[in-house]
Parts: C-alpha cells; sequence; structure tokens
C-alpha cells in the first residue's frame, strides 16, 4: 500500500520537490491506466517521466537474496 502524498496534494507543489519515490509510484499508475488517460493525465504523465530521466539512474542494483532488483517506491 502507497504511504505518501496524494495526487491532489502534489499537484500543488513544483515536480522538482517531489520525493523520487512518490515519482515511481505515480509513474507506475499513470502507466498502468494509460489507456484510459486524459489529455491532462497524459501531459501529466510526460511530466513525471522527464523529471525521473533528469534525476538520473535509479535501482542500479542487481538485488540479491536479501534485497530486490528493482527499486520499490511502496
Amino acid at each position: 500500500m502507497y504511504v505518501g502524498r496524494d495526487l491532489a496534494a502534489l499537484t500543488m507543489t513544483r515536480m522538482n520537490d517531489w520525493e523520487t519515490t512518490e515519482l515511481m509510484y505515480y509513474h507506475h499508475v499513470f502507466s498502468q491506466l494509460a489507456a484510459y488517460l486524459s489529455a491532462e493525465g497524459t501531459s501529466l504523465h510526460h511530466k513525471i517521466i522527464h523529471e525521473l530521466e533528469s534525476r538520473g539512474p535509479i535501482g542500479t542494483d542487481s538485488g540479491g537474496w536479501d534485497r530486490s532488483s528493482s527499486p520499490l517506491y511502496d
């Protein structure tokens, strides 16, 4: 379960001030709902992708028995 700021609160916050975990969570959500997004939702998703790309690589760890191979945002 996601524990963090909801989208209504985040839209009032500059994208630079979003936590990386928030960006990754909402990127995942928008990716799952891509077929149903309006133009505004698609635009926000593209901004999230751009912000994630501008922050550089995330989750370059290959994982192990005690940790995930992909970043956990939840």
